[in-house]
């Protein structure tokens, strides 16, 4: 019995969570439907929800009615329904919350009427693809007094997570500036290479390094320095810029960069630097694998493997125990919200070509790192159906 409250610790990353969740055992889960079953809810998400220990999946909603099948099965789940079917699931009684994982331009579609029933909603990144739509599916779980978490997984990774603490604990000194590189080959088959702008790196790939930069500097970009997209003929994509620079600044001056892709060969990448150190991740922002620290403080070089984690089922995992200790997540909506205001001002910036100002946003919460890492083991993802990698791979 000592070792199972012990547990209850997760010493790791000197936390406390709900006794449900830290020992699998006994207590109520909270039921989820996963909402849009694509690539990155089929290898990443569903997988690992059974070793969440507080969460479990009671019904599937997905326009694929071959998915709805081979998936329910797979995992028993009876409860099968398609998009248009939602509103009788959202009556049903049968679920607490979502997981929602459809393309970006319809989650609000979704993410409204859940919240609105007083179901709770872990809505995959960006929130939407607009500020607009952003506030009002805040809006939405203010009115049914729901819970709304955008899903950054890295919010609770631990490599991520000792970053954030060294930055604070001041080893870096001053920081000055940012730079981050993160692309891969999409395959012009994917659904993300005919959907335009808002479908491309920018909305999809963007939220990663400017949500990076947001938690590691702990500020808000005031400003789009600039903004350069190009079009590679041979790639094969839509109509939209499938490569995108792009500088932002900070108060106090400080600058960050980055690049992101459809168009060039798999680069994930950070540097935070300050008056007295950095810090390269390498891997940054991918899953399935162990990221990595390379550090420079004064002349001392060091280098860190972090273990891998199952980023999605602790993401899941802390949001069940926020539902069932009613405590409100970080990060919440406004976080979304927050890098949709930057991503505006870089859709802005690359129209008129100039610089464009981002609409200020105060911030109620930033990260709490004791309080939010996560060390659930990795997971090794099935074989999925009817879906493929943004790669095709």
């Amino acid at each position: 019995m000592r070792e199972a409250v012990a547990a209850v610790v997760d010493h790791h990353a000197g936390q406390f969570m709900s006794i449900a969740s830290a020992l699998g055992l006994g207590g109520r889960k909270v039921r989820y439907a996963i909402v849009g079953l694509g690539d990155i809810a089929q290898e990443a998400l569903m997988p690992g929800v059974a070793h969440t220990g507080n969460s479990e999946m009671t019904a599937l909603v997905s326009g694929d009615p071959e998915k709805l099948a081979a998936l329910g099965d797979r995992y028993d789940i009876a409860a099968r329904y398609s998009y248009e079917q939602l509103p009788e699931l959202l009556r049903s009684g049968t679920i607490d919350a979502i997981y929602l994982a459809t393309p970006n331009w319809r989650h609000a579609e979704f993410a409204i009427p859940a919240l609105e029933t007083g179901i709770h909603v872990l809505c995959e990144k960006p929130l939407d693809v607009s500020a607009e739509k952003a506030r009002a599916i805040i809006a939405a779980a203010e009115r049914g007094r729901a819970k709304l978490m955008t899903a950054y997984r890295l919010h609770f990774e631990p490599a991520t997570l000792d970053a954030i603490r060294r930055i604070r604990a001041g080893e870096l000194g001053e920081l000055i500036a940012f730079t981050a590189c993160f692309t891969q080959m999409v395959d012009p088959a994917n659904h993300r290479a005919s959907n335009g702008i808002e479908a491309g790196p920018l909305f999809d790939m963007g939220a990663y390094p400017i949500n990076a930069i947001r938690y590691l500097f702990g500020a808000e970009p005031i400003e789009v320095v600039s903004a350069v997209g190009t079009r590679h003929a041979a790639a094969g994509l839509g109509d939209f810029d499938d490569t995108i620079a792009v500088t932002l600044r900070l108060p106090d001056d400080r600058l960050a960069q980055f690049t992101v892709s459809y168009y060039a060969n798999n680069v994930d990448t950070l540097t935070i630097a300050g008056t007295k150190g950095s810090i390269t991740m390498n891997p940054a922002f991918g899953f399935g694998q162990g990221l990595e620290h390379y550090r420079q403080i004064g002349e001392k070089r060091s280098h860190e493997t972090y273990k891998a984690t199952d980023q999605f089922g602790g993401e899941l995992r802390y949001f069940s125990d926020c539902i069932l200790e009613d405590r409100a997540p970080e990060p919440g909506g406004e976080e979304g919200l927050a890098d949709l205001l930057v991503i505006e001002a870089i859709v802005a910036a690359l129209q008129s070509g100039g610089t464009a100002p981002v609409e200020p946003l105060a911030r109620s919460r930033r990260i709490d790192p004791d309080a939010q890492e996560q060390t659930l083991r990795g997971i090794s993802p099935p074989q999925p159906v009817n879906a493929a990698p943004p790669t095709g791979a």
